[in-house]
């Protein structure tokens, strides 16, 4: 027989919805945030020459510019004042994360509530300020340098002026991105960076798919070969929705306990453990190091002989070349169970089951549930990292060997895929616990009248 909430949800329906005042209201907002996100990666940078700018990423492709390119919507492409997104605060919020593991101050500020929150929050603000800093300045730098290079003047007056404007401006945009993303969190639906990043992939999906179109009317791919591209990329799709609703379940039990002149009788959980507990982190640190040194050699230029061993090295590292998917293989893996042992802690779920009086039968309680659960979680990654691997390098193959964007990736497609499951996810919470709303009022209307 279904529960009282499953039969809520089979209840859903648009009028429903249309009767959620304040779902309404979330969804409008966030829909604003996201138009204002958009217009600004319009705003150029001052002294920026866009005709020699889009010479210069014409002649460079495939290095982590157009990982960063893709993730802000075509913003760095254009060196808008958004250009550098949310990346700083989420390579910030990534790092203070870490250090809440491995740091004893930080892990006993992350347990006292809510004003630890706030004070982990602001190291983070803080450690987006000096990295949009650190990455505005290299920009700066960079665009100088490479404009010098390539024979094209990106800059139309170098200098310090041009630095110090341009690390700032970039700030000011990166903290704007992460108050929007904020207060879509607080006042919208979904995680408002998340929703940011995912706003600036989608909007580069039709140039993308206009691209692949193009291809096949110009000859350079068959029409068959645009049919499986696309079979697969719904495949693709199909898997991360699978894989990430995927969760392995165990059983918890709870024994009678007396709550003041009250016995509680036993009762029976689950202790639900995902397939995939890292998310998109591993396949965005992997590409982000192997790419590294392409950028760098686009930046430094060709033409000096100190630059040779580096050329050497990123021809090894292109699309498609064995060492290049080995490397990215290896390094989804390796950041798969780092982050997955960052974010689930068995010793500590361990105790706080014991301090509720919970057990996994069959298994004593303490430190032979932490060990049981380490097994489990261990055995589980293991699928999840192949999973990443999996949905990660075949799309890789079809961008080396035929010239796709980034956009058709396995990490774009991820990011893409989780953030929409998050969103709908929240929108029929909404909707359930106003039908929930609806019912208690009738219940007190009734009650009133007897």
């Amino acid at each position: 027989m279904a529960s009282a909430a499953e039969q809520l949800a089979a209840n859903l329906s648009f009028a429903n919805f249309s009767k959620a005042t304040d779902l309404k209201k979330r969804l409008w907002f966030t829909l604003g945030a996201l138009i204002v996100f958009r217009l600004m990666s319009f705003v150029p940078l001052p002294g920026i020459d866009p005709i020699a700018l889009e010479q210069l990423f014409n002649r460079t492709q495939g290095g982590v510019l157009d990982f960063v390119n893709m993730f802000s919507g075509g913003a760095l492409e254009r060196m808008s004042v958004i250009a550098l997104n949310v990346m700083p605060y989420i390579t910030a919020s990534i790092i203070v994360q870490l250090m809440t593991s491995l740091s004893p101050t930080l892990a006993a500020l992350k347990k006292e509530g809510e004003s630890g929150r706030k004070k982990i929050n602001q190291y983070t603000r803080i450690g987006t300020v000096f990295l949009a800093a650190v990455q505005g300045y290299g920009i700066a730098v960079g665009l100088e340098g490479w404009g010098a290079s390539q024979g094209v003047a990106a800059v139309l007056d170098p200098g310090w002026f041009f630095r110090i404007t341009t690390v700032i401006t970039l700030i000011g945009g990166t903290m704007f991105l992460m108050w929007l993303g904020e207060q879509i969190t607080a006042r919208g639906i979904g995680n408002g960076v998340s929703l940011i990043i995912m706003a600036g992939i989608v909007a580069a999906l039709p140039s993308a798919f206009a691209g692949l179109f193009e291809q096949g009317r110009t000859g350079a791919l068959s029409s068959a070969a645009i049919l499986l591209i696309l079979v697969i990329a719904l495949a693709v799709i199909a898997a991360i929705c699978f894989m990430e609703r995927a969760q392995r379940r165990i059983l918890v039990q709870y024994p009678k306990r007396q709550v003041g002149n009250r016995i509680m009788q036993g009762d029976s959980s689950h202790l639900p453990l995902k397939l995939n507990t890292s998310g998109v982190i591993p396949p965005i640190f992997a590409s982000s190091l192997l790419l590294m040194p392409l950028t760098i050699a686009q930046f430094a230029g060709q033409n000096s002989q100190q630059s040779d061993w580096l050329i050497t090295v990123t021809t090894a590292l292109q699309h498609g070349a064995p060492l290049y998917m080995a490397l990215y293989a290896a390094g989804i893996l390796f950041f798969a169970f780092f982050y997955t042992a960052v974010v689930f802690n068995p010793e500590e779920t361990s105790d706080n089951l014991k301090r509720q009086g919970g057990f996994i039968p069959g298994i004593r309680p303490g430190e032979r549930t932490a060990q049981y659960l380490d097994y489990v979680l261990t055995r589980i990654t293991v699928i999840g990292a192949l999973y990443l691997v999996v949905v990660c390098l075949l799309p890789e193959f079809l961008i080396s060997s035929m010239a796709l964007p980034f956009y058709f990736g396995g990490t774009s497609l991820l990011i893409v895929v989780n953030v929409t499951m998050d969103t709908v996810s929240q929108i029929q919470s909404h909707l359930l616990a106003h039908q929930y709303e609806g019912l208690i009022k009738k219940a007190k209307l009734r009650g009133n009248r007897r």
